[in-house]
Order: structure tokens, then C-alpha cells, then sequence
């Protein structure tokens, strides 16, 4: 096991990194910018290091001061967290080069799993599920293209290979649209993410956003726990995610899972990955892999009680999975509503200080924050305060529970998201379970 890990990363799942890294006995470094020099888990870390001002492309994302930071604290390791680098090939190869450890998969399967067209076609060669579409980029011939897409059947969506976050996506209804609205996604893909190969794939009308999560040690073993239900998102951002997915029969859910855990051992993957799939008519399509912890990991860890990521710091350190297949018994159902410093009407970023922060409590209830009062929420990064997670041992009490918290949490002064976590959860077609990835949209819309 490591002796010192530096987390290069900020905010609610820095805390979270640190506080696995105690309780396994791991020295933790907490790098910060200017703008957080203050926060928690920087007073909390072992050792701290400031590695700069507070834009992030000159800090959290500017790899020689996240470098020399880990070199004169003699780190072992480097946990990424979720974003800014956590997904940076060329950043988990000049880790390894380095001669530390990279806390997550290899560069080579990071590179082929952030490449969509690759991701797909590895994923097919493993017997997963994909979405109908063109096999790889999209030729340069025009009447081919339109071949392709006559195939496929319109509606279809074109999409960037390196995309991601909602972005370099286009639906195309008709024949006549289709080529400019290549030309305008490429245009879009190359200035976004310096890579202007697209593809196309059936436009599903009403999906749902179900995701499998796996884990692989470095010795060949591989299993899954379970799924996620994570189609409550405004703009391809995900709102609210909950385990185990409504509707989904437990024969279902064992293949998909097999089938996950089956692809991660046939690539060689090691670590936390997360297979992302529309899921339509009771049928799964491929859509992405993360090759990192999620945000939305602690309600895998309230159901299956598997600590990911203490489980992804020990696979890291090339130890065995702590658990077979067979010890994966899911429990209860849980819910994660994401708190932002955000307008609850308008999603207009909230930043300030935090006059007032009452945490919620009680049986079932766990808040994953970062904030407290007298924080100061910076308005150079993501708007996330924390995250709400509920377990119950059903759905019905998990919503109750949920509820229940939702009122007791109070964040002064500043707006945040939990309004509208509150009028979500009193819509009857949430309750009911089961909504697809445009419900929120609509639900906004009518509102």
C-alpha cells in the first residue's frame, strides 16, 4: 500500500479521496489554487501545496505545478478525482513516466475509451450492446455518408468522437439537414475538443440513462455492482441518480452486469470504470465509458456497502479485489441529489458566502460537502456545494427520507438547487419511477 497519495483535485470528492486515504492508514496532500487555500480538506490533509492562482487552467489543470507539487512532497501516487485531469491521457502517462502511480486505468484504454468510435468498437468486439450507427467516423465520400445514414434510419444523432459534456451533438431528421449538420458538429468538435472526427448513430426518442459500474484489479478479476439510474439531466447534466434503476428485472440486471464485467477483463482494464447506456423498449445500447470514480458513486456504495474508493486506491496498489461476484448483494434502494450554487429557476451560478449551513441528519441520510458555514462558494469552478444521498430500504422510503432531509437543509445565503429537488420529488411521474432523459426539460418547460 502507498505511504502518501496527493489528490489533484478540489471540492466535495478531494474530502472524499482524503478521508478513504485515513482510514486506510495513507498519508493525504491537498493541492489547492488561491481561491482555496481555505477549504476543508486542505486544513484536513497531511500536507497542502498551492499550485496556483485561481483560474483552473493555471492550477488544477496545469500538469508541471500538479508534477512538482507530488515531487517535493515524495508522493507515491496521484488520485484525479472526477474531472479536470481525471480523464487526461497524456497526463496518466507522465505520472507513470514519472515513475509514481496513476490512480485509475492505463493511459492506452483512458486514450481508446475517451475516443467514442473506438469505445464503441472495442465494446461491440466484448459483446456489449451498441447503439445502431456507422462503423467508425464517418467516410469523406458524401453519397456514402448518406448511404450510411439511410441505413441507420432517421432521426439520427451526429456525435463527436472526442465529445463530451452535451457537447459536439447534433439530431438530424432529414436527408436534406444531414450534411451541414455534419459540417457545423465537426466545426464544433475540432474547436472543443481538437478533434474533428464525427459519427452518426440512431436517435433514440425517449431513453433512459442507465449505467453499469465495474471494478478490475490488476490480476485479472473483474465484477460489477449493480446499476444507476441517472436520467433526470438538464443539458446532458445529470441532476439527481438513484440505484437500482426502477423497472429493471434482476435477471436483467445480473446479464448487463456480467456482460460489463466480462468487457473490462477482455480490455485489461484496471480500476473504476462506468459503462453509460441509453436504455430503450427493455433494450441497452452503448453509448460511452468513464474511466474514473463518478459523482454519483456513493449510492452504489449505500447499497452494496463497497467503499470505491478505497477499492480503487488497493486495485491501484496492485492488490486483489476485496470481493468475489457472489458477495454483491444489493440492498434497499438510494437516492443522490446534486446541491448547486444555483438559481433554482433560471440555473444562474449562485457564488458567495455561506451565512447559515445546516446539514441534514437522521436514519439513511449521508452529505458528502465540501461547504460549511462561513465558506466562501468561489465562482471560478463547478457550482457543486455537495451531494444528498438517502437510503431506504425501498424506494417509497428512500422518497420519504429524501423529503424529509431536503427540509432540514439549509444553505444561507446564497441560492442552491434544492427547491427544485423538492418540487421534483412531489411530481407523481418521478414517483412513479422509470422517466426518460427529456422528463426534467419537460418538466421544467411546463412549469
Amino acid at each position: 500500500m502507498f505511504d502518501k497519495v496527493l489528490i489533484a483535485n478540489r471540492g466535495e470528492v478531494a474530502l472524499r479521496i482524503l478521508r478513504a486515504c485515513r482510514e486506510l492508514g495513507i498519508k493525504a496532500v491537498a493541492v489547492h489554487s488561491q481561491a482555496d487555500r481555505d477549504a476543508k480538506y486542505v486544513k484536513l490533509a497531511d500536507e497542502s501545496v498551492c499550485i496556483g492562482p485561481n483560474p483552473a487552467t493555471d492550477s488544477y489543470l496545469h500538469i508541471p505545478a500538479v508534477m512538482s507539487a507530488a515531487e517535493v512532497t515524495d508522493a507515491e501516487a496521484i488520485h484525479p478525482g472526477y474531472g479536470f485531469l481525471s480523464e487526461n491521457a497524456d497526463f496518466a502517462e507522465i505520472v507513470e513516466s514519472s515513475g509514481l502511480t496513476f490512480i485509475g486505468p492505463s493511459a492506452e484504454l483512458i486514450r481508446t475509451m475517451g475516443d467514442k468510435v473506438a469505445a464503441k468498437q472495442a465494446m461491440e468486439q466484448a459483446g456489449v450492446p451498441c447503439v445502431p450507427g456507422s462503423d467508425g467516423p464517418l467516410p469523406p465520400d458524401e453519397s456514402r455518408i448518406r448511404e450510411v445514414a439511410r441505413g441507420v434510419g432517421y432521426p439520427i444523432m451526429i456525435k463527436a468522437a472526442g465529445g463530451g459534456g452535451g457537447k459536439g451533438m447534433r439530431v438530424v431528421h432529414t436527408e436534406a439537414s444531414l450534411l451541414s449538420a455534419i459540417s457545423m458538429t465537426q466545426a464544433e468538435a475540432g474547436k472543443a475538443f481538437g478533434n474533428d472526427t464525427v459519427y452518426l448513430e440512431k436517435f433514440l426518442g425517449q431513453p433512459r440513462h442507465v449505467e453499469f459500474q465495474v471494478v478490475a484489479d490488476k490480476h485479472g478479476n473483474a465484477i460489477h455492482l449493480g446499476e444507476r439510474d441517472c436520467s433526470v439531466q438538464r443539458r446532458h447534466q445529470k441532476l439527481l441518480e438513484e440505484a437500482p434503476a426502477p423497472g429493471i428485472s434482476e435477471e436483467v440486471r445480473q446479464e448487463m452486469g456480467q456482460r460489463c464485467a466480462e468487457a473490462a477483463r477482455r480490455l485489461g482494464y484496471t480500476g473504476l470504470g462506468t459503462y453509460e447506456f441509453l436504455y430503450e423498449n427493455g433494450e441497452f445500447f452503448f453509448i460511452e465509458m468513464n474511466t474514473r470514480l463518478q459523482v454519483e458513486h456513493p449510492i452504489t456504495e449505500a447499497i452494496t456497502g463497497v467503499d470505491l474508493v478505497k477499492e480503487q486506491i488497493r486495485v491501484a496498489a496492485s492488490e486483489r479485489l476485496s470481493h468475489e461476484q457472489e458477495d454483491i448483494v444489493p440492498r434497499g434502494h438510494a437516492i443522490e441529489c446534486r446541491i448547486n450554487a444555483e438559481d433554482p429557476e433560471t440555473f444562474a451560478p449562485s457564488p458567495g458566502p455561506i451565512e447559515h449551513f445546516h446539514l441534514p441528519g437522521g436514519p439513511g441520510v449521508r452529505l458528502d460537502t465540501h461547504s460549511y458555514t462561513g465558506y466562501v462558494m468561489p465562482p471560478f469552478y463547478d457550482s457543486l456545494l455537495g451531494k444528498l444521498i438517502v437510503t431506504g430500504e425501498n424506494r417509497e422510503e428512500a422518497q420519504a427520507r429524501l423529503g424529509r432531509a431536503l427540509e432540514e437543509f439549509i444553505v444561507a445565503d446564497i441560492r442552491t438547487t434544492i427547491p427544485l429537488h423538492q418540487r421534483l420529488l412531489r411530481d407523481g411521474r418521478f414517483q412513479t419511477g422509470g422517466v426518460d432523459i427529456h422528463f426534467l426539460e419537460r418538466f421544467l418547460g411546463e412549469e
